[in-house]
């Protein structure tokens, strides 16, 4: 295609948005509600699945060494099961260490453990926290294997059910994407279908006249691109202005829930709002003028 017939093209069809103002505000419109609900799904979608994931990561395997085993033995085992697979952080916790913790926990009744320090009755200990739960049995059997361990807990019931769910979640998120994806599709292209129905007569004139289907196509998905763009750029604008404002309520309000950054998240929405607008006026656009082609 020259690049002088693209830009008459490109011109016909801004000429065409402004003619058909009213339908052309309807599509991008629809567009653009279509898109918003599709943003907040996916934004929703993707948070749950980092939550079920972050969830999963703090499923933990602590292995108790005996007193009689050294630190360095302790330290040793630590290293070695730091490199396993589907290790995600491990840490070697003096008894010293686990008193402060504890007494960190207790906070104001920390009093009741005042004189435990000449014998304390904790013992060293590693703790593993797993990538994923499925790991938990071979980090469990490596751990027993090791010396000095006198005592394995893994709350294995616990960590079927978290990876049960993460995986509920994981496909649930994904199978509503792709029905409101589809719903959306529909939805937008039989909008458009409205806009170019109303120009029937003019598709069907200049096609009496001897004017090519390609040529009468171009012009109307163009004009679907465009109107696609428009409305998906507003939803991306919307999503990432939204979003802001959610981190900054949720991070006041419970500090403690994990929400997925800003970036990349955003951006690969936007983007996928974006190519997803477009395509779908340029498909909106191509469905809908074939059959009024057909004169």
């Amino acid at each position: 295609m020259r690049f002088d017939t693209l830009g008459y093209f490109l011109r016909e069809a801004i000429t065409g948005i402004r003619r058909n103002g009213f339908m052309s505000f309807a599509s991008a419109s629809t567009v653009f509600v279509s898109l918003v609900v599709l943003s907040l799904l996916l934004v929703v979608a993707a948070n749950i699945r980092h939550l079920a994931g972050y969830v999963e990561s703090q499923v933990a395997v602590v292995a108790f060494l005996s007193p009689d085993a050294s630190r360095e033995e302790g330290r040793a085992l630590e290293r070695r099961i730091a490199a396993m697979d589907g290790v995600a952080e491990t840490r070697f916790v003096t008894k010293e260490e686990a008193l402060r913790d504890l007494k960190a926990l207790l906070g104001d009744r920390a009093d009741l453990l005042e004189g435990v320090e000449k014998e304390n009755p904790l013992r060293d200990a590693i703790e593993v926290r797993l990538a994923d739960p499925r790991y938990g049995e071979q980090v469990v059997t490596a751990l027993r294997q090791g010396p000095g361990v006198e005592d394995v807990k893994f709350r294995r019931d616990l960590a079927d059910r978290i990876r049960r769910i993460g995986d509920a979640i994981r496909l649930g998120s994904a199978v509503l994407v792709g029905l409101l994806a589809v719903a959306t599709l529909f939805l937008i292209s039989n909008t458009i279908r409205l806009t170019v129905y109303a120009r029937r007569r003019e598709i069907q004139i200049m096609k009496l006249v001897g004017a090519t289907d390609w040529f009468i196509r171009w012009p109307l998905i163009i004009e679907g691109i465009l109107l696609g763009l428009v409305g998906a750029g507003a939803a991306a604008a919307l999503a990432w202005w939204g979003y802001d404002r959610l981190m900054l309520e949720v991070t006041e309000a419970i500090p403690f829930v994990p929400l997925v950054p800003k970036e990349p998240l955003l951006g690969e929405v936007a983007q996928a709002l974006l190519v997803g607008g477009t395509l779908l006026g340029a498909l909106g656009s191509s469905m809908s003028v074939r059959r009024h082609l057909r004169v």
